[in-house]
């Protein structure tokens, strides 16, 4: 047993290297469909419904999106995990003029609903973004033409970078 766990002591920090990418080696060219993410702009999120109409993305173009505390934001739907009072949130809204899989790309594990008509969508995929990209969660959905609601809850800090595209 003591072996076993000298052993774990050991491979911990082997572990722990191998974790962590060397972007200076491991960074590869982000592909066509999440290029966007690389020219940011600005954008202040919505805090309920009324203020949605200022607060829309373009799919291909991300976005450093300025977020308020949790407590503060009216969600069109309430989200299945909403965050603490500590934690920042809003919501985006956007157009899909051709139906495809389309992605959401974001810099933290913070939580996202897709929203339509007043339901959350269900996801068809997700995982990490590409090491070294900045991108640390990416979820797809499959969408036809209209109108959508990115929301946003539990992240940590009052800044997101977000991109919504679609894949190819």
């Amino acid at each position: 047993m003591a072996g076993t766990a000298a052993a774990l002591l050991m491979a911990g920090p082997a572990l722990a290297q191998h974790a962590q990418p060397d972007c200076a080696a491991d960074a590869v060219p982000l592909p066509p469909e999440l290029a966007g993410w690389l020219a940011r702009g600005a954008l202040s999120a919505a805090i309920d419904t009324l203020t949605l109409r200022a607060a829309t993305v373009q799919p291909g173009r991300a976005v450093d999106l300025a977020l308020v505390p949790t407590p503060s934001v009216r969600y069109a739907l309430r989200p299945e995990r909403p965050g603490g009072s500590v934690s920042h949130g809003g919501m985006v809204g956007f157009t899909v003029e051709r139906a495809g899989t389309y992605r959401v790309a974001i810099g933290s594990a913070a939580w996202i609903d897709l929203v339509q008509g007043g339901k959350a969508l269900a996801s068809v995929g997700h995982g990490p973004g590409p090491a070294c990209s900045g991108i640390r969660k990416m979820v797809d959905f499959a969408l036809e033409p209209g109108s959508y609601v990115l929301q946003i809850a539990g992240n940590g800090a009052p800044t997101l970078p977000v991109l919504v595209t679609r894949l190819p």
